[in-house]
């Protein structure tokens, strides 16, 4: 029988256009070709044979124990059932392990059943107590019948477990006295609660807003591109998607991403979702969408965009966006970041940044996506002409989160600062809010700026003393909390801290309302004008009224905290275990001792990162020693709501008692000013995304320490778990896990030494979700061409360094990652709780960078 050429072409494009598909062991022609003429195409395509029987081996581990012998046991599986009996031969052959002393080598057949789709098969480890590397061997399957062999060799893996075997203790300590209590809670306004205590955390949360007229549930806004929907009920503890956009969001710089929701006044009837995101290729858009269920979903591909402004940067971006009450929607953008100061961009009306923009997004001439309105300050003109139409006010550094007032129609805005002052605006059309020629009301760069009186300057400002991240949040117009009608609050990402100010008396000056743990993202408002505050981690937690009283549960002398002697306060009590780190922190060059505290019969649960984390209740108490005695006490506690706080005591020149400090302050000790965190300060450190705990993880603990209990030298990890610290067994010895190096052990390598030192110092701000908004990852198995530091241009500040970049490969002295560690100012880093620069370890990054030559 013949074919043609056409009819073989014919069924070439058939099949690849998917129009043959292969039905029960059947093809079948849907669509394709018709070539009646030709006999072999109306012939039937003849059965395809059932699928072929495959078979695999598994690899598989065990630790191999100190003598005796255990079973490390191998999966073989078959695809499919079959009514065959199905055979293999299967052997063992050495590989780092040898047969006879660390496992009995075996052969034979593995036989399935008819119907069997899954057999064990044993091989028996041979303990010991060598201190050897791991060791491994293999099983290879041959000689199949009834099925192919698709893997047939798998690697058994025989971890050491005779390494660092001895415990420090010889059990857990029971400890009945050191226990975090509930939070004190001080005379205040407001207090905080989580609203929706059941929910998963939501990842990157920045946004969470209700649809008009809608009471009974909230959309939740997460930066790499998703909107949660989810009932507005205290015990709700799940949520759907109403939007994944995350494949077109660009959410790799620190301030890009998802960033702004808003529905139309007349959601309800058109079902219109406004989406602010910066998209692949750092280009902010803004773009409308529809939902088809009235809210249940929203249709990611009805996207159509309005508006697209390509960013300089990674930052300052803003996002925001909200309809006002003329049914205009707002939009801001900021200055662009990176250089944004010296390019200037928020002074020049010919470009959007820097930016509150209005648009008419229900009347829009014809060829267009919006209207202008027509009293918009620059409303007859062009960005060619100098002005761009859409600008509503300009002169803004980063607008990251503003919003109108329900009753009065105002705007307010929290524009995040340079290095000195973050400022809250009251936004008026036409208005200049200063930027980059003012900072706050200090003046920046008065170059080619105009008059004083032609800027609008702030309604409140604060330094970095109290912050260094200003988020902008609401005027409150709920019922619950009477006090606060007509207060403007607004919050800080860094330092947690919430302001409010009345506008209802006139001269009226800010007044702290509350410190929190939270890295406040945002501020959001209920359609009954009720207020919260999201954590950038994921939780939502609503503002209720405060108490007029407070409760302190926080001790005033360290000797009645539970954690020490109360006869002799400079001893821990028998209940802490002590420990040490690899990398320590530089603390003014303070000798520090760490004591870890539980609830018996509680756990740490470890991390696939080695982070712990420690059950609620614990407390991690440090000493530190400087000038040849004790100065402070610092007491880290884990609280029965699940939050973390810090607490500090100094001590007398006698060393009989320390007392709390509220507050925080600073005092001379030999000479030397040492400071003194404020609660608010010790959580700027003791980050949510670092895990609060900072020095408790595997690669700090693993090594050495002597326990005064026992006089012995043991491993920490090991002793930890042989005490029952840990819920779960770690993932291998000692020996096998990774360790830092101490940034002062010359027998480390430069690189191992520099990448802990970042680390221990850097990392628990510079990391995805850091309380930050400069995208570096300084973790220390971070590679470095992933940190975002090579030859990375700095976000405006410089330090007056000519060519300055984060980091100059070979060149130390245009390396702002280390000229900031050298100094003590505003631009210092560690920004917090130091006055004096760490010799050794600016000594040791420039020798790092002056060796580099490739960024990996």
């Amino acid at each position: 029988m013949s074919i043609s050429g056409e009819s073989i072409r014919c069924l070439a494009t058939a099949v690849l256009r998917a129009g043959l598909f292969l039905v029960h062991g059947f093809w079948f022609v849907l669509s394709g070709c018709s070539n009646s003429s030709d006999p072999a195409l109306q012939q039937p395509l003849p059965p395809v044979p059932p699928p072929v029987l495959l078979a695999s081996i598994g690899n598989a581990s065990i630790s191999e124990g100190d003598a005796g012998t255990t079973e490390l046991t191998f999966v073989v599986s078959v695809s499919a059932t079959s009514s065959d009996t199905i055979t293999l031969d299967y052997a063992t052959s050495d590989g780092t392990a040898i047969s006879g002393s660390d496992y009995q080598a075996s052969n034979g057949t593995v036989t399935f059943n008819p119907g069997e789709t899954s057999l064990l098969l044993p091989v028996v480890v041979i303990g010991d107590t060598d201190n050897e590397p791991d060791e491994s061997f293999s099983v290879t399957l041959s000689n199949a019948t009834n099925v192919t062999i698709a893997t047939a060799t798998a690697t058994g893996t025989i971890f050491d477990d005779d390494g660092n075997t001895q415990s420090g203790l010889d059990q857990r300590p029971s400890n009945t006295t050191c226990i975090a209590p509930d939070r004190p809670t001080a005379a205040s306004t407001i207090v905080t609660q989580d609203a929706f205590p059941n929910l998963a955390n939501f990842g990157q949360l920045l946004a969470l807003v209700q649809a008009p007229g809608d009471n009974t549930q909230f959309y939740a806004v997460e930066q790499p591109g998703r909107v949660h929907r989810f009932a507005n009920s205290p015990n709700v503890s799940t949520s759907t998607v109403f939007v994944d956009i995350s494949g077109r969001v660009d959410n790799g710089p620190s301030e890009a991403g998802l960033l702004g929701i808003a529905f139309h006044p007349d959601f309800q009837n058109n079902g219109q979702v406004f989406l602010s995101y910066t998209a692949s290729g750092l280009t902010s858009r803004i773009s409308r969408f529809r939902s088809p269920d009235g809210g249940v979903t929203l249709d990611p591909n009805s996207e159509q965009v309005l508006l697209s402004i390509g960013q300089p940067a990674g930052n300052h971006n803003g996002g925001g966006i909200a309809f006002g009450a003329d049914g205009l929607l707002y939009i801001g953008f900021g200055d662009g970041g990176g250089a944004g100061d010296t390019a200037n961009n928020a002074q020049n009306t010919g470009n959007l940044l820097g930016t509150m923009l209005r648009i008419d997004v229900n009347n829009a001439p014809q060829g267009q996506n919006y209207g202008i309105p027509a009293d918009n300050p620059f409303a007859s003109s062009s960005c060619v002409a100098g002005a761009c139409p859409e600008i509503y006010a300009w002169g803004l550094r980063n607008p990251w989160r503003w919003s109108f007032d329900r009753s009065t129609g105002g705007l307010w805005l929290g524009d995040v600062g340079q290095g000195t002052i973050e400022e809250i605006d009251r936004i008026e059309r036409g208005g200049n809010y200063g930027w980059r020629c003012y900072e706050g009301s200090q003046s920046f760069n008065l170059g080619g700026c105009g008059a004083e009186n032609e800027y609008v300057f702030p309604v409140a400002e604060y330094d970095h003393g109290l912050g260094n991240s200003v988020t902008g949040g609401y005027v409150y117009r709920g019922t619950s909390i009477p006090n606060l009608v007509g207060t403007y609050l607004y919050g800080d990402f860094g330092s947690g801290r919430i302001w409010g100010f009345s506008l209802g008396s006139p001269g009226s000056t800010a007044t702290e309302l509350l410190t929190t743990s939270f890295n406040i993202s945002s501020f959001a408002e209920d359609n009954d004008g009720e207020l919260y505050v999201l954590d950038y981690s994921g939780r939502i937690h609503r503002v209720v009224e405060g108490s007029s009283s407070g409760v302190n549960t926080i001790p005033d002398l360290l000797s009645a905290t539970g954690c020490v002697l109360a006869n002799d306060p400079t001893q821990p009590e028998s209940g802490l275990v002590g420990y040490t780190i690899n990398a320590p922190f530089w603390s003014d060059g303070a000798d520090k001792q760490r004591w870890i505290a539980m609830p018996d019969g509680l756990g740490i649960d470890v991390a696939t990162d080695g982070d712990f984390t420690l059950p609620v209740g614990s407390v991690v108490m440090k000493n530190f020693e400087a000038a040849g005695r004790l100065i402070e006490t610092r007491l880290l506690m884990r609280h029965p709501d699940g939050e973390w706080a810090g607490y500090t005591y100094e001590w007398n020149a006698t060393e009989t008692e320390a007392t709390r400090v509220i507050g925080g302050k600073s005092s001379d000790i030999g000479g030397q000013t040492w400071v003194f965190p404020s609660e608010a300060d010790c959580m700027r450190c003791h980050t949510t995304a670092a895990g609060r705990t900072l020095g408790l993880e595997t690669a700090q603990l693993n090594r050495d320490f002597t326990y005064p209990q026992t006089g012995r030298t043991a491993n920490q990890l090991t002793t930890l778990e042989s005490i029952a610290f840990f819920n779960a067994p770690l993932p291998d010895t000692p020996n096998n896990l990774p360790a830092y190096a101490h940034p002062e052990d010359q027998a480390e390598t430069l690189d191992a030494r520099s990448r802990s030192y970042f680390h221990t110092n850097c990392s628990q701000c510079h990391r995805p979700n850091g309380p930050t908004n400069v995208d570096m990852d300084l973790r220390h198995d971070t590679p470095l061409s992933q940190v975002n530091v090579c030859n990375v241009l700095p976000d405006g500040v410089d330090l007056g360094i000519a060519n300055a970049v984060r980091l100059a490969l070979g060149d130390p002295a245009r390396s702002l990652i280390l000229q900031r560690t050298v100094r003590r100012d505003v631009h210092g880093m560690p920004p917090l709780a130091t006055d004096l620069a760490d010799t050794n370890g600016t000594t040791l990054l420039q020798n790092w960078i002056a060796t580099l030559t490739i960024c990996q």
